[in-house]
């Protein structure tokens, strides 16, 4: 027990410690930019900003599935949930590149690859895993400490309200971003993803062992 209450203190005193520090370099550079800076008027809501608050709490709320269901085919569809509203998120940002990516990469192969991992496991949905920790309490001390710096970001930000910028496609110009001006990283990225290959292949081979 009194490992872990040092352990639940010391995690406290470093959420207050973080907390506290972000909120002052927040008031730091939001304040004089929000003195400066008139507010904007505030405008009628438009059908972007009705889709935006719709996939924002349809995101969220498959996230909240995921966090919070104690069955794993559950946690599975909420994180299919909150990925497809993530993924509509990024077309409203014109992000039509990472849209996507976001489709092929995280739904199409990982969210595939665990709904395979669930179905094959035998009665995997009759267990249940039940956490001892003190990540509840941990969680709510965070909410609490970061909640009113969030809330304060939002508020104090002089957003500059404007037309809405028509979608251009980024595809092209983020292929043309690649092989030239991040050209080297790319490179690298490369390396690093062809030595994880063959690192996993190597760990997972069996070994053949000679007559």
């Amino acid at each position: 027990m009194e490992s872990k209450g040092g352990k639940l203190t010391a995690w406290a005193i470093a959420t207050v410690v973080v907390v506290a520090f972000v909120a002052y370099m927040t008031t730091q550079v939001i304040r004089p930019a929000a003195l400066a800076t008139p507010r904007p008027e505030a405008a009628g809501l438009g059908l972007p900003d009705v889709l935006f608050y719709v996939l924002a709490v349809l995101t969220v709320a498959g996230a909240a599935g995921v966090a919070l269901s104690r069955n794993i085919l559950y946690s599975t569809f909420g994180l299919l949930t909150a990925l497809l509203g993530a993924g509509a998120l990024y077309v409203l940002l014109s992000a039509d590149f990472v849209a996507v990516t976001q489709l092929l990469i995280y739904i199409g192969g990982v969210l595939v690859l665990i709904l395979f991992a669930v179905m094959l496991t035998n009665r995997i949905t009759e267990i249940n895993v039940s956490n001892t920790s003190f990540g509840l309490f941990g969680g709510f001390l965070l909410f609490v400490s970061a909640a009113p710096v969030l809330l304060a970001v939002a508020l104090l930000t002089p957003w500059q309200a404007g037309p809405a910028a028509p979608l251009a496609p980024t595809t092209q110009a983020i292929g043309d971003a690649f092989l030239s001006r991040w050209l080297l990283p790319f490179e690298v990225a490369s390396l690093v993803l062809l030595s994880t290959l063959v690192g996993a292949i190597v760990i997972a081979r069996k070994e053949i062992k000679a007559d």
